[in-house]
C-alpha cells in the first residue's frame, strides 16, 4: 500500500512539471541552440500594436493562450534569410491550436520585398507582419537581426535568442514540446 501511494505521489509529482512547461535549458543548447538564453525576471510583453501589408492592427495580446516563437527579421538580414526556411518548417510542423511562430519585419521593409523574399526562401506558413517604425523591436530591446524570444502561454518570456537557429531542428521542436505539454 506504501509503495503504491509512493509511486502515486512521485507520479503526480513529475506530471505536475509536464504542466508547468518546464524546459530542460541544457538539452536545447547541447542540442544546437546554443545561442538561446533563458530569461530571468523577463519585462511584460509591450502593448505596442504592429500591422499586417493591409494595415490591420495586430498586438502580442492576439496570441494570449499560445506559446509563441516571436521573431524579428528584416528582407536585408543574411542570417534571416538563412533561418527563416527552418521557422517555416517549425510552423507547418508543430504550428496550431498550441503554439504559432510569428514574424515581424522590422524598419524597412516593402511588402513586395517580403513577398520576394518569402518566395526566394520557400516560405509559406508565416504570417507578415509589420514593425516599420521599429517600435516593438526597440521596446522589446531588440539590438540586432535575427531575434526569436520564445513567449508562453502566459504572455511572459522565458528565452531569447540572438542571431539565427536551426529552428527546425530536433532540439528546438523538443524545446516547443515542453512549453506546450500539457
Amino acid at each position: 500500500m506504501l509503495r503504491s501511494i509512493l509511486l502515486y505521489t512521485a507520479l503526480v509529482l513529475g506530471a505536475n512539471g509536464a504542466i508547468a512547461g518546464e524546459v530542460d535549458w541544457q538539452a536545447a543548447k547541447d542540442g544546437g541552440l546554443v545561442k538561446l538564453v533563458p530569461s530571468e525576471d523577463a519585462a511584460p510583453l509591450p502593448e505596442t500594436t504592429f500591422a499586417d501589408p493591409d494595415g490591420n492592427e495586430h498586438s502580442l495580446a492576439d496570441y494570449e493562450g499560445k506559446v509563441v516563437l516571436l521573431n524579428f527579421w528584416a528582407t536585408w538580414c543574411a542570417p534571416c534569410r538563412e533561418e527563416m526556411p527552418a521557422l517555416d518548417a517549425l510552423q507547418s510542423e508543430l504550428g496550431g491550436g498550441d503554439f504559432q511562430v510569428v514574424t515581424i519585419a522590422t524598419g524597412r521593409n516593402p511588402p513586395e520585398k517580403i513577398d520576394d523574399f518569402f518566395k526566394e526562401t520557400g516560405v509559406e506558413n508565416l504570417p507578415v507582419l509589420l514593425d516599420p517604425k521599429q517600435k516593438l523591436s526597440r521596446e522589446m530591446g531588440v539590438v540586432g537581426l535575427p531575434v526569436s524570444v520564445l513567449i508562453d502561454r502566459n504572455g511572459v518570456e522565458v528565452a531569447r535568442l540572438l542571431g539565427d537557429a536551426d529552428w527546425s531542428g530536433e532540439a528546438a521542436k523538443e524545446v516547443i514540446r515542453q512549453l506546450t505539454a500539457p
